[in-house]
């Protein structure tokens, strides 16, 4: 006889395994209607802008995101120039064509920087999203003239799928950044600091935020020691579980909910 069954003691019941089912998540919406899509997109890249500059990624009057048109062939829409990140809804946007003159809007651009875009968005058609803005720690990494080493699972996102632009260039030379850039997602330009791309803006968002992030960490740990790498095959694997536009689409959701409504506030990294 079983000792719980001498002292009169239930055993308790095995637990029932339960079934374990995958994750699902709504999926990012697709528009047949160009008004729809170009309204969507608009929507969202507003919000982006006043996301980010209630993070602090903004400077001046220097940073721009831009979304390609659905229906206008090389034209692109980005916020105009000197108007505060925080403050731009959908109405304020500009469209603005390869060359830089603004189709629709009643306010100028900043071409310099706007060229960048336009070369970006030519050479890779199939991206949407352009984000190309100022944060510390993306920038001090720039100085560095480093890449996002593999120091964490986050930072994986971008093993072997981001490049460095070794050279500072008294301006930007629209061109050769594209060309630096290549096929990859981000682009760290030294002494500069971050371009991020996306097939939503939501994916170029997170992936501008991600890295910026990524940089914070990999340079705190570096002052506070030597950071151990994860090896080459854990970071592929990674990379590919967490680093396609649809995890990153997926990832920006939480912040895009504190700005849809305008509500909410969002805790800079700096």
């Amino acid at each position: 006889m079983r000792r719980d069954q001498e002292e009169g003691t239930a055993m308790p019941e095995q637990p029932v395994p339960v079934p374990v089912e995958r994750l699902a998540f709504e999926m990012p919406p697709v528009h047949e209607d160009p008004a729809e899509e170009r309204a969507h997109r608009k929507e969202r890249l507003a919000g982006a802008l006043r996301l980010l500059g209630r993070l602090g990624y903004e400077d001046g009057v220097a940073g721009h995101v831009s979304v390609r048109d659905p229906e206008f062939a090389d034209c692109y829409w980005v916020n105009p120039f000197g108007r505060a990140f925080a403050r731009l809804g959908p109405e304020d946007l500009l469209l603005v064509d390869g060359d830089g003159r603004v189709v629709r809007g009643g306010r100028r651009v900043n071409q310099l920087a706007f060229a960048v875009h336009a070369a970006v968005h030519r050479a890779r058609p199939e991206v949407a999203a352009v984000v190309r803005t100022q944060a510390p720690y993306g920038r001090a990494l720039a100085c560095l003239g480093e890449l996002l080493a593999p120091v964490s699972q986050e930072a994986c996102a971008f093993y072997e799928d981001h490049a460095l632009m070794d050279e500072f260039l008294g301006a930007e030379d629209p061109v050769r950044v594209a060309r630096a850039l290549g096929p990859y997602k981000a682009l760290i330009l030294r002494n500069r600091g971050l371009l991020t791309v996306g097939g939503s803006v939501d994916a170029a968002v997170w992936w501008f935020i991600a890295a910026e992030r990524a940089a914070q960490v990999q340079l705190i740990a570096r002052a506070a020691g030597k950071p151990v790498l994860i090896d080459h095959r854990g970071a592929v694997a990674t990379r590919e579980r967490f680093g396609g536009d649809l995890a990153a689409w997926a990832s920006y959701q939480p912040l895009w909910q504190t700005v849809a409504d305008g509500g909410g506030t969002v805790a800079s990294t700096s």
